[in-house]
């Protein structure tokens, strides 16, 4: 995967910019607020998914516009390839965010989910360690959606049903018909559910092993990294999910909402044997998220069979000068971007620098 020419009009602070990028490393230059981080979102979202900073597509248009446009020439599934991806209302389209790919409509953003790739790592994602399970369940199928179009579906399908049987639950007692109701929602929830769970079981038996390799290097050794998946019964199994339904159906029934599935797992990453989140250090837990994001992109090539390109924002805080050097070293091969205020720590790679000012970009 490689992005060739990117053309943004309208995106948030970004008036109008082109970046032509290196075939490897970018890396984007400036003091905090001209808007590098921006410029990075721009690329994902090119992705079809939403905004890695969380943000509503309203919020994703520069003030006082209607509109905003990203433009992108790649390279993808062995050939050249042209994406434009409209936010917003433009006349006669519909808002949201709208894509088309070589020409041709493809509807809604989220269609174009596979077609251009990326791993990207946010100062947020921080909370993948810190934070509760749910930026972790997020994080899984996030990565899940670039990688199997059906995954997303799955998901949603049962993002529906849980909403349905959650407002079941709480007028559990007035609803005609409900024993059988509840039980039709527990069989179509073992059903996808068990299809969310499989998927998440297959995709950490790969991602883990090598993240904690990851680990193991950055870390020269010296600490060691464990990523362990806590279903809630046996994964893939849609028979071991309905039983588990079965169990807590009393404890539903009286707490007023459901209680088990694939929305309330977890993965638990541990430091040494300890949570990270409460004995890791600052340096520690971002190491640890490296380690998971290098490992989601080596997935990522394994399975579609290209690497995915990596959009690093503020990679290198409160790592140590080894721990800056074997991520260098790790990025130096395939095509990067990255976000700094300061360029000293990218004199030693060959990187392409591009400073970004007032929401303006000009290649150095």
């Amino acid at each position: 995967m490689r992005l060739d020419h990117l053309k943004v009009e309208q995106f948030r602070n970004l008036e109008s910019a082109e970046l032509n990028p290196a075939p490897r490393l970018t890396v984007l230059c400036g003091a905090n607020g001209q808007g590098k981080t921006n410029l990075l979102e721009s690329i994902w979202l090119l992705t079809g998914a939403k905004s890695f900073r969380g943000a509503k597509d309203a919020e994703l248009i520069r003030r006082d516009q209607g509109f905003a446009v990203i433009e992108a020439d790649f390279e993808g599934g062995g050939r050249d390839q042209a994406l434009r991806l409209t936010v917003g209302s433009k006349q006669s389209e519909r808002p949201g965010r709208r894509a088309r790919l070589n020409g041709a409509d493809r509807g809604r953003a989220s269609a174009v989910a596979g077609t251009f790739t990326a791993v990207v790592f946010d100062p947020n994602h921080l909370s993948l360690v810190k934070a509760g399970p749910e930026g972790r369940r997020h994080f899984l199928d996030a990565a899940l959606c670039q990688l199997f179009p059906g995954y997303l579906a799955a998901l949603r399908r049962y993002a529906r049903l849980t909403a349905q049987k959650n407002a079941l639950l709480k007028a559990y007692d007035i609803t005609p018909g409900g024993d059988v109701l509840l039980e039709t929602y527990n069989e179509a929830m073992a059903q996808c559910g068990a299809e969310v769970m499989g998927r998440r079981a297959q995709y950490l038996d790969r991602l883990a092993p090598l993240a904690e390799a990851n680990y193991r290097d950055i870390s020269s050794g010296a600490e060691a990294l464990g990523v362990r998946y806590m279903p809630c019964c046996e994964p893939g199994d849609p028979q071991a999910l309905a039983a588990r339904l079965r169990e807590v159906r009393p404890q539903e029934l009286r707490a007023g909402f459901c209680l088990t599935g694939p929305h309330r797992e977890d993965l638990e990453i541990l430091i040494d044997g300890q949570p990270g989140k409460i004995y890791g250090s600052q340096g520690q837990q971002r190491s640890a998220v490296l380690a998971l994001k290098l490992a989601e992109a080596s997935v990522a090539g394994e399975v579609l069979g290209e690497h995915p390109v990596m959009l690093l924002d503020d990679v290198l805080s409160e790592l140590d000068d080894a721990r800056q050097t074997y991520l260098l070293t790790r990025i130096e091969d395939k095509q990067t971007f990255v976000t700094t205020c300061d360029s000293a720590a990218f004199a030693r790679t060959n990187g392409k620098l591009v400073f970004v000012e007032g929401g303006r970009v000009r290649e150095g």
